[in-house]
């Protein structure tokens, strides 16, 4: 759930802006970019973006709602390494919440143009789980599958955090729209179970790529919501392994904790090596931390933690 998209004045991050950071890119030894917003496809010049990264040998990803996937076919295939779709539901439950019209029709046929000009590309989904899709889990993975996508995804929905164009965060009347009540959370948690039961082939080769433990978990983080069990911080290193460069270049250590910097003032390795930047990762305990305890975006890779 994201209000970038609310943005009105245009923001984006150029090829020339990028561009005097591939030294930092490489004194990073970044391995990984992905492209996310709002919706990257309607940057202005993604393909040079793109183009302008993998010529560092960086592997890029794409994460979309996949509205405008059809016309950019040509941009993404030449562009891009891998896909990440939105899909919140079967067709009727995602074209309510998209409030578009066949949108998940538009989404297949996106990903048919996409593999019409790269066959080999890998197309993930991903949905959020929040009030108005939650009971249909099990027929979102077979819509996912009938989509013929290569691996699905489930992560709740973030109602508190003011990340994503949200200062302030949500107001309560915004919450109650998107969180689960007392009762709804009951129902996910036997979804979640159905799910985890009749999916166990889909769960064991890793085409849903969360296990039945991180499944659970997002009974947990509703539940949390409502007070009635702590919130607890999943296992993370995302700020020591990682960095969210957002559309008017400010330098975040993950989406939800504030900017260390901006990438229009200096290069990207002096900010994430900078004072403020080496405080944040020391001081940083994930566990305690309020804002990674109600974290939905989790990240954790087998990387030594340095600074």
């Amino acid at each position: 759930m994201c209000d970038i998209w609310k943005i009105r004045e245009v923001r984006e991050i150029t090829p020339s802006d990028l561009a005097p950071h591939l030294a930092s890119f490489r004194a990073l030894k970044v391995r990984r970019i992905v492209f996310s917003g709002g919706e990257p496809l309607l940057h202005s010049d993604l393909a040079s973006l793109g183009h302008l990264c993998r010529g560092e040998g960086i592997r890029l990803t794409l994460l979309t709602a996949g509205l405008l996937l059809e016309r950019h076919a040509p941009a993404v295939a030449s562009s891009m390494d891998d896909v990440i779709v939105s899909l919140d539901g079967p067709p009727e439950i995602h074209d309510e919440i998209r409030g578009v019209k066949s949108a998940q029709a538009r989404v297949a046929r996106g990903i048919r143009a996409l593999r019409e000009l790269r066959p080999g590309i890998l197309v993930h989904g991903r949905c959020t789980v929040q009030k108005r899709n939650f009971r249909e889990l099990r027929s979102t993975v077979r819509s996912a599958q009938g989509l013929g996508l290569n691996s699905f995804s489930f992560l709740a929905a973030d109602v508190t955090s003011d990340a994503f164009n949200r200062p302030g965060g949500w107001t309560k009347e915004q919450q109650v729209g998107v969180a689960l009540n007392a009762t709804e959370v009951e129902e996910l948690e036997r979804e979640i179970n159905a799910l985890i039961s009749e999916c166990q082939e889909e769960i064991e080769s890793g085409y849903i790529r969360e296990n039945p433990e991180k499944l659970r978990r997002i009974v947990d983080h509703f539940r949390a919501h409502l007070g009635q069990r702590p919130a607890v911080a999943p296992r993370c290193n995302a700020p020591w392994v990682s960095a969210v460069i957002e559309s008017d270049g400010a330098v975040r250590p993950c989406f939800f904790h504030r900017p260390i910097g901006n990438i229009q003032n200096g290069p990207l390795v002096s900010i994430l090596n900078s004072a403020a930047a080496l405080d944040f990762r020391h001081t940083l305990d994930v566990a305690r931390n309020r804002i990674c305890q109600k974290c939905v975006c989790s990240l954790f890779l087998n990387e030594q933690r340095k600074g």
